[in-house]
């Protein structure tokens, strides 16, 4: 192992790229709650600030991947359409199965200059976390409690709400609803037989009412529908925890990422093909998904996509943004532990001493967030509920 290699693997430098996230996600968070005078007085304001410092919170964990890991990304799909990517609102329908999906989707944003705007239906629980959650907020990200009874009227008006927004934007959303597992899989299959529809292999039965009312929603505001599949090379299954070791994946060592926005093979699907009646567009959804899961076995028999491949090119941004942060935090922080080892006092010490566990901990859980086998039972017990 290499030098640099050696010391992306070390803990301490772990725990200083977190405390960095940590610190500066808070610096921004009660800068944006500043913001909020602006919103009675110019809300299209408030919504260009607060793009800006989302992105420079989302940005340091696209450039973990991007810089740190050294991750590649290639895109496969239909030239014409290239040129269209981050110049136009659009929904992204995303596959749900790694642990840093979400992460390769925002890497994706960042290649076309929508990161800072981007917008995702998410969990209610994820709106009370520090930094990711709270940024959310003010990002006016839809929440939801998956419970549709009590969603659907809250989950519209968000939607209704971004009809004006003034940056271009992504909506990505996940239709399963939840990551894919063996338990999960076989409970929605189940689901499926009962309801008379195709079984999928590689998928869970989509989840066909919160797309359909992001679509009559977001109608005449979004432009076009991105069906978008991820898969990494050689079977490989990549975690958070891996990319904050420095973990490159590549086509020619470890893993290509690959990005197939398609409705059969790479292809943009404009939005007024998708049907404005919910029933219409819940099948034309299943349909999708059949598709997705046909294609999915293809990828896997030959280990590719039968499409254009893009490199979209990386920005330096990113990494700009965690050197000025970097720049400004680690400083104040040097200083003060030379400050307390000159001291020395045992008390003192030992007070820093537990921080950095407790910040070891804080760390595993933030981690432990994203992954699969301690994901949320969503899935699970809402899917035998539907049996009953």
């Amino acid at each position: 192992m290499d030098i640099v290699g050696f010391l992306k693997s070390q803990f301490i430098c772990h725990l200083l790229i977190c405390y960095i996230f940590i610190a500066s996600g808070l610096i921004i968070n009660f800068i944006q709650l500043f913001t909020l005078i602006l919103w009675p007085i110019n809300k299209q304001l408030f919504r260009r600030i607060n793009c800006r410092l989302a992105y420079c919170i989302s940005s340091q964990m696209v450039m973990l991947l991007e810089w740190w890991s050294g991750t590649d990304c290639t895109l496969y799909t239909d030239p014409e359409s290239y040129h269209k990517y981050g110049k136009e609102n659009a929904i992204v329908i995303l596959n749900h199965n790694f642990e840093i999906d979400f992460l390769c989707g925002w890497n994706f944003c960042e290649r076309f200059g929508v990161l800072g705007s981007s917008k995702v239906l998410a969990k209610k629980e994820l709106s009370y976390m520090p930094v990711i959650g709270w940024m959310w907020y003010f990002l006016e990200i839809v929440f939801c409690k998956r419970k549709w009874e009590e969603d659907r009227k809250t989950v519209m008006q968000k939607l209704l709400n971004l009809r004006d927004y003034p940056e271009n934007f992504w909506f990505l959303i996940h239709c399963e609803g939840t990551r894919f597992t063996e338990q999960k899989h076989q409970i929605s299959m189940q689901v499926a037989e009962a309801k008379g529809l195709p079984k999928l292999k590689y998928h869970l039965l989509p989840r066909t009412k919160g797309f359909a009312v992001t679509v009559q929603c977001l109608r005449n505001v979004v432009s076009a529908v991105y069906d978008s599949t991820l898969n990494f090379r050689n079977n490989e299954n990549p975690t958070l925890l891996g990319v904050l070791n420095g973990k490159k994946y590549h086509a020619d060592l470890y893993h290509l990422i690959f990005f197939n926005f398609s409705f059969t093979i790479g292809r943009r699907i404009p939005l007024e093909e998708v049907p404005e009646d919910e029933q219409e567009c819940s099948n034309w959804l299943q349909k999708l998904y059949q598709e997705k899961d046909a294609f999915q076995e293809e990828y896997y028999r030959t280990g590719t996509y039968p499409a254009v491949p893009i490199v979209p090119p990386r920005r330096p941004w990113t990494l700009l943004n965690w050197l000025f942060w970097a720049l400004l935090l680690l400083y104040p922080l040097f200083k003060l532990l030379i400050n307390m080892i000159n001291s020395g006092s045992s008390l003192i010490l030992a007070s820093f001493a537990f921080v950095i566990v407790m910040a070891s901990v804080g760390v595993r859980w933030m981690i432990g967030v994203t992954e699969i086998n301690k994901g949320s039972t969503y899935g699970n017990n809402d899917n035998k509920q539907k049996q009953k």
